[in-house]
Order: structure tokens, then C-alpha cells, then sequence
């Protein structure tokens, strides 16, 4: 998967779909022409593991942002909501999460946008971690490139808020045991610390898949890790016995460290 390229006009076209998986492909045509019936995006772009390469289908978020020429009114949230709800039969279409901004609105770090996540509509920031992704290898579907509608992101803001999320909300939720039987706990919260302590020491963003890889290295439980490895990538998984306290044993300490070293 790479960036699509700019067209004379300064636009950037629909990347050949016949590099994404089918389903995937088939809902994002399906998406950016719905969105241009009706509210005529400046953009649509992708982030989160799509962006990253990493993308499995079935199992990763198809993570989006578009940008919308004009304020979010009433009849663009009605709209929304009966496009979303017009592609709710769409193979993977409850994975299809969008974000909607202005170019009135995209400089605002701490504003909350209208979304689409979870088959719902709510209202929530778009972080300087995804900021940072669309600058870095976000994935154009239609319009303009993220350069030119949404402000960079300053080295200093995404350490911030990376620390202040591994302080705030990971290390919190580490201390919460019943959240740690389900698997997408065990999975987050070991992959965000891994990548929250590379983005911390080296300043750049790496992929889940890299972070797998360097979670052993970290110190975490290398059965626990090889347990998340075989149900990301669809391998047999067995059961690994007190997984959720292992994970816990391990993410305290390590964040708390962490908190010190760059907080």
C-alpha cells in the first residue's frame, strides 16, 4: 500500500483498489462515492493500520477521516447517518470508522469531531498520534493531501499527549483486573506501550507488527505476546494461563517507567 499520487489539479485520486483486499476495496468505493452524492468531501484519507501496513481484513478498523467543505450542520449529521446506515450490509462495514472535519475545524487539537465508530455517531479529537499518521503514510482515497488541509503535528505536542495517555489511561486501566480478561485489553494495551515507547525515543510511529516484534525486548511475558501474535494473524491460539495478570504484572512497572523517564 502506498500514497496515492496528486493529479495535475492538485487532487489526488482513488488509489487502484486492486492493491487492497477485496471486501475492503468494494466498501471504500462504495464510501467515497456515497460521500460525493451528497456532501462532495475535500478529502477522504486513511490512517490507523491501513496507513500502516499492517492492515488484516476482518479483524483491523478501516480508519478514516474526511474533510468536508463547510460547517457540520444538522442536515450533514442526517446525511451521515443515513449513508452509514446504507452501507450497514456491507461486508466489514461495522469496522468503517470515520471522522468528519472542516478546514475550519482541523487545527484544533482538542476539539471533538463527528464521528462514525462502533455503528454509532458521536463526537470525539483526533489525536496528534492520527495527526501524525496522515502525515506520515496516510493513504489518500479522494481529494486533497493531508499537507494541505490539516496542520502539522510539533514533536513536543505527541510526546504530550502520548505520555498523558499511557499516564491517564493505560495506568489507570491497569489497576481495573476484570478489564483484562478480554482480549482486546491484552492486545491494546501492550501494543500501545510498545509504540508509545519508540515514538517517545525515537520520535516516529511504528505499525502493531512492530511492535510484536519488540515487546520481548521491553520485558513483556513472551507467551503472552506470542498469544496476541497467533490471534492477530489468525493462527491457532491456545490459552494462556493468567494472561490478563501477566499483562498487568508487566504494563505497571513499565509505564510508571516510562511516566518517569519522559514525563
Amino acid at each position: 500500500m502506498t500514497r496515492s499520487t496528486t493529479t495535475p489539479t492538485g487532487t489526488a485520486a482513488l488509489p487502484d483498489t486492486g492493491v487492497l483486499p477485496g471486501a475492503t476495496a468494494a466498501l471504500v468505493r462504495r464510501f467515497v462515492d456515497g460521500l460525493q452524492d451528497g456532501l462532495e468531501p475535500l478529502a477522504v484519507w486513511a490512517h490507523g493500520s491501513l496507513g500502516g501496513g499492517d492492515y488484516q481484513e476482518g479483524r483491523s478498523d478501516l480508519d478514516l477521516i474526511a474533510v468536508l467543505d463547510g460547517p457540520i450542520t444538522a442536515g450533514t449529521v442526517w446525511w451521515v447517518a443515513r449513508l452509514h446506515a446504507r452501507l450497514r450490509h456491507e461486508p466489514l462495514a461495522a469496522l468503517l470508522h470515520c471522522t468528519y472535519l472542516t478546514p475550519g475545524t482541523a487545527d484544533d487539537n482538542g476539539r471533538k469531531h463527528l464521528t462514525w465508530a462502533h455503528e454509532r455517531l458521536f463526537r470525539r479529537t483526533v489525536t496528534p498520534v492520527t495527526r501524525r499518521e496522515l502525515h506520515s503514510f496516510g493513504v489518500v482515497l479522494h481529494g486533497e493531501l493531508p499537507e494541505a488541509l490539516l496542520p502539522p503535528v510539533q514533536d513536543i505536542d505527541l510526546a504530550a499527549f502520548v505520555v498523558g495517555d499511557q499516564r491517564d489511561f493505560w495506568r489507570p486501566a491497569v489497576d481495573r483486573a476484570h478489564l483484562w480478561q478480554r482480549d482486546v485489553w491484552v492486545d491494546l494495551g501492550l501494543l500501545t506501550h510498545a509504540r508509545a515507547a519508540v515514538t517517545l525515543r525515537d520520535g516516529r510511529l511504528i505499525s502493531k507488527r512492530e511492535a510484536l516484534e519488540l515487546l520481548p525486548e521491553l520485558g513483556a511475558p513472551g507467551e503472552v505476546v506470542e498469544d496476541v501474535r497467533r490471534r492477530r494473524y489468525r493462527e491457532p491460539a491456545r490459552v494462556v494461563p493468567r494472561r490478563g495478570q501477566l499483562t498487568r504484572a508487566f504494563l505497571g512497572p513499565a509505564i510508571d517507567g516510562l511516566v518517569r523517564t519522559y514525563g
